[in-house]
């Protein structure tokens, strides 16, 4: 089990890309990762794909950032709801300080925007909120997975295997 003794932090809101949220969390399970589910309520969220509803273990407010050595920020409609909560933005900025691992998808970028820990990092995402990483000061790269210190971006649900592959090298690492 690779990553025994690892735990990483999942965040969830409705309408979040199935693929996006499901494929890291068994992957990671797979690797001997504990995972944990956060939402802004403990209940069930429902993809934006409406196949694969994922309950969250905890709500956001209930985390102790400490706890985590890294947290994937699924895309899909999700994103743009997660960032008006302020519980996960604390949570997102404590850990990009902390030089944890902050691993967007996707739109998922737009939660460590809004948590300001994005500047002067490169990154990638999906191609309709490229404008928002660079007014924000990020040197955008149109790659499967970009790897700029704790930050690991990636674009869109095809290019998972590379995501968390690097995730979990990089999880290694630590």
């Amino acid at each position: 089990m690779e990553l025994k003794g690892k735990k990483v932090l999942i965040l969830v809101e409705d309408l979040y890309e199935d693929l996006e949220g499901w494929y890291p969390k068994l992957r990671l399970i797979e690797a001997g990762a504990e995972v944990v589910v956060a939402g802004p309520e403990k209940k069930t969220y429902n993809g934006k794909n409406g196949n694969y509803p994922m309950p969250a273990d905890c709500r956001v407010d209930e985390v102790n950032w400490h706890d985590f050595d890294a947290v994937i920020i699924p895309g899909g409609y999700a994103p743009d709801r997660l960032r008006q909560h302020e519980g996960v933005l604390k949570v997102v900025k404590a850990m990009g300080e902390a030089g944890k691992i902050i691993a967007p998808i996707c739109h998922g970028a737009w939660v460590p925007i809004s948590a300001g820990v994005v500047k002067g990092k490169r990154m990638t995402c999906w191609r309709t909120i490229k404008d928002d990483l660079v007014n924000a000061g990020v040197i955008y790269e149109d790659k499967s997975v970009v790897v700029d210190g704790n930050m690991i971006s990636s674009r869109f649900p095809a290019d998972l295997p590379d995501f968390l592959r690097a995730i979990i090298s990089r999880l290694k690492e630590s």
